[in-house]
């Protein structure tokens, strides 16, 4: 699968394990920077990787920042892209078997190295369902972007 990855400096130590872990996966990682622990704005990196998906450059992305919240709040400016925190197993599937999610965003204050990568494993293995009450609760979500 073709992976777009990006951080701020807060998630800059976590992405850079990261990319190199899907790279060994046998993933396509495409690293969006930051490429330093640096202090840089979170918005930036987010809506690469969120670009990255909607120019089919990228299958899925993933945004890592201190929380994980400021990544997902932009990432999800952009119209297409639905993007979501998981510090769960649970959700990591759930948001893409129901929401189709296409942005993973995570946070490096909030979870260690073992548990992203679990969570990145389920959720580049989860598929949408396409179940009717999913597909029109989305055509919802893509009325309300206008």
């Amino acid at each position: 699968m073709r992976i777009a990855v990006g951080s701020d400096h807060a998630g800059y130590t976590l992405k850079e394990h990261l990319a190199s872990w899907l790279a060994e996966s046998g993933h396509a990682v495409y690293d969006l920077g930051t490429h330093t622990s640096d202090p840089v704005d979170y918005p930036d990196y987010a809506a690469s990787v969120a670009q990255a998906v909607l120019d089919g450059r990228a299958d899925r992305g993933i945004v890592v920042c201190g929380s994980g919240a400021g990544a997902a709040v932009a990432a999800n400016k952009l119209r297409g892209i639905r993007a979501a925190v998981a510090h769960d197993v649970y959700t990591a599937h759930q948001m893409v078997e129901h929401d189709d999610v296409n942005v993973l965003c995570l946070g490096s204050r909030v979870i260690g190295v073992a548990l992203a990568e679990d969570l990145i494993e389920t959720f580049l293995e989860a598929t949408f369902s396409r179940e009717d009450r999913h597909v029109r609760r989305l055509d919802k979500i893509r009325a309300l972007e206008g």
